[in-house]
């Protein structure tokens, strides 16, 4: 991006404080643990004072990688939780809805991911960019998040991630590791991850949808 996306405004909020409002408002969720660069914490509780985010618990370092964030995120969870959802604050579309239905799925099977059915023709190239070979897109998804899962299937995941110094890219490849079952919630509703300058206008046309139109998912 060039520069830090999270604390950049659409409408009229930093991307992560719509990322985080979503988890206030989930009736599920009863403690948000923030993981972020050292060097922001003071203004991420400075966000959570001005938008009045309560359910903000703590505001921990990250790692050098995801699965390291998510590691220290582990360590800081209250001895009676039960299950834990790991969200990417780039993703600010996700609503409350959204993070419950998730939820319900893992009440269900230990283990839930919000994904998204590929619908574009996928094709291999070689390193010149020159397409070798097509993918058959039946049955793939994207993945999105929140993963949620049982805390213990969870920990033991990555328990056993560090154990053979492996690395992961997701929750779910971590838990798959295991012979784990994860259920997928498929999505009818925006959750893009802001990768590009390009997807701050169409987030903010989005949340400007949102507020005057009733969200209706379709899943093709």
């Amino acid at each position: 991006m060039g520069f830090n996306k999270l604390f950049t405004e659409i409408g009229g909020a930093p991307v992560i404080a719509h990322t985080i409002r979503a988890f206030e408002q989930a009736g599920s969720v009863s403690d948000i643990i923030i993981v972020a660069c050292e060097d922001r914490h003071a203004e991420i509780k400075k966000l959570t004072r001005d938008h009045n985010l309560t359910k903000v618990r703590t505001i921990i370092p990250g790692g050098e990688r995801r699965q390291d964030s998510v590691r220290a995120g582990l360590t800081h969870l209250s001895a009676d939780a039960k299950y834990v959802a790991v969200h990417d604050a780039a993703r600010p579309l996700i609503t409350p809805e959204q993070i419950e239905r998730v939820f319900e799925q893992c009440r269900i099977h230990d283990a839930a991911a919000l994904a998204e059915p590929i619908n574009d023709t996928l094709k291999r190239a070689d390193a010149n960019l020159i397409v070798t070979g097509s993918v058959d897109r039946h049955q793939l998804y994207a993945m999105q998040t929140p993963q949620i899962f049982e805390c213990a299937l969870i920990e033991d995941a990555y328990r056993s991630v560090y154990a053979e110094n492996v690395s992961v890219t997701d929750e779910v490849s971590a838990v798959e590791r295991l012979g784990r079952k994860v259920a997928l919630v498929l999505n009818g509703d925006f959750n893009f991850k802001i990768t590009y300058p390009r997807d701050l206008p169409v987030a903010e046309f989005v949340l400007k949808h949102r507020k005057h139109s009733p969200r209706i998912e379709k899943l093709a």
